[in-house]
């Protein structure tokens, strides 16, 4: 079995593992009140599966995906309290017909930003087209004029500092520091029932597993290798002709898509949706989950999303002042003892019980031994013209980390 094998093997009973984890084992086992909450903790792998692919494989930290994530979660919100909102079931309001918390800011119609999302077309496109846009201009802006590293993540973070705060102030039009709540219905169905939530549940499972195939997809196509290509050696990739800014604002748009789409199932399931999932607390949290997973780790993403929000949810019922310690205590051991996370240490365990590999001597990948009796008689004139005809290849930059890609979604 060669090692691209081994690795497909790995991959494949991973998923089946978590499939028949999500699929049957909870449902089984939990009643519907923590079956919502595993349910909700699956909507923030979607952000931690675009972290995998941003900052994994691309070496582009962002701290301020909780961004994207509330964008799409506050385009299904309008879209539900527009439905609930009715002139039937709004008649004491002083104008019918308009969010509760509109007609609490004397606002008397519904304002033009709102309009759209009376139609469930327009909105699923929103979900969309809205944080993507808002992750392009950030892209363009930045990668353009080349920010990166530390500046970038900062530069991120404010953003999501100043959506927050920009969302509280608009409290006639956003719902404020409350946000939109009493969500009750979609498309006529009750979403408030334990019977909807187990069907959102699995819902969420199937589009979860939806975008797990989209990010595998790009983690092994050559997008994939010129992802890590630059993230190891971006001067390389640029000299080799590609546009090195258009690769990261595409990848960064494709995080802002999987987070905007983990938004919108959370506010189905949950029932509502405010500026606290929006700022930077809730980014770096959703940072951690993919490091305790394992950045380079598509299905450790889920893993670590799970984990860090079973131990956030279970601390914080018995040790409610603990739980931020515990967090950091988690974050330092997967700096200092892990940094793989747990995919790194799942792969550890894997080769311990692996059957002993061929003799090192014998690999394929390893070059003959040279008669050194013969060395005199190779022209030198020969391996100079080979090396540097290897090295002035267009897009080699890409083939040093083709072995490294190929780790991806492990």
């Amino acid at each position: 079995m060669n090692f691209a094998n081994t690795v497909s093997w790995r991959h494949m009973l991973s998923m089946a593992c978590l499939l028949l984890l999500l699929a049957i084992v909870l449902p089984i086992t939990l009643d519907a009140f923590r079956l919502n909450l595993v349910g909700k903790y699956l909507t923030y792998a979607f952000v931690a599966i675009g972290l995998v692919l941003c900052w994994g494989m691309g070496g582009i930290l962002s701290l301020g995906q909780g961004v994207f994530f509330g964008l799409g979660g506050y385009c299904m919100a309008m879209f539900l309290k527009l439905e609930s909102s009715t002139p039937e079931a709004t008649a004491i309001q002083s104008t019918p017909g308009i969010p509760d918390f509109m007609d609490w800011n004397q606002i008397t119609e519904l304002p033009a930003l709102w309009i759209p999302f009376q139609s469930l077309t327009l909105t699923l496109i929103a979900i969309i087209a809205v944080p993507v846009l808002f992750a392009f201009l950030i892209g363009v802006a930045m990668f353009k004029r080349r920010v990166s590293g530390v500046y970038f993540a900062i530069i991120t973070q404010a953003i999501a500092a100043i959506l927050t705060i920009l969302i509280v102030g608009q409290q006639g039009y956003t719902g404020g520091v409350n946000g939109i709540t009493d969500l009750r219905t979609f498309m006529g169905w009750d979403i408030r029932s334990d019977g909807a939530k187990t069907v959102l549940y699995f819902v969420t499972i199937a589009f979860l597993c939806l975008v797990v195939f989209m990010a595998q997809f790009i983690s092994r196509s050559k997008l994939g290798r010129l992802l890590v290509a630059v993230r190891d050696q971006e001067d390389r990739v640029r000299f080799s002709g590609y546009e090195v800014a258009n690769i990261k604002i595409f990848i960064f748009c494709v995080a802002a898509a999987f987070s905007a789409i983990g938004g919108a199932l959370f506010t189905l399931q949950v029932g509502f949706m405010s500026p606290t999932l929006v700022g930077i607390v809730p980014s770096i949290e959703m940072v951690i989950y993919c490091a305790v997973g394992g950045r380079l780790s598509i299905l450790g993403a889920i893993y670590g999303t799970l984990l860090v929000n079973w131990a956030k949810t279970s601390l914080s019922e018995s040790f409610p002042e603990l739980w931020l310690f515990g967090l950091g205590a988690l974050f330092i051991a997967v700096v200092m003892i892990f940094p793989k996370g747990l995919a790194g240490v799942a792969n550890s365990l894997a080769d311990r019980f692996r059957k002993p590999r061929l003799d090192v001597a014998s690999s394929p990948d390893m070059p003959t031994p040279v008669d050194d009796s013969n060395a005199s008689s190779t022209p030198l004139t020969s391996t100079t013209h080979q090396s540097a005809t290897r090295h002035s290849r267009p897009g080699s930059a890409v083939h040093g980390a083709a072995g490294a890609a190929g780790d991806i979604g492990a």
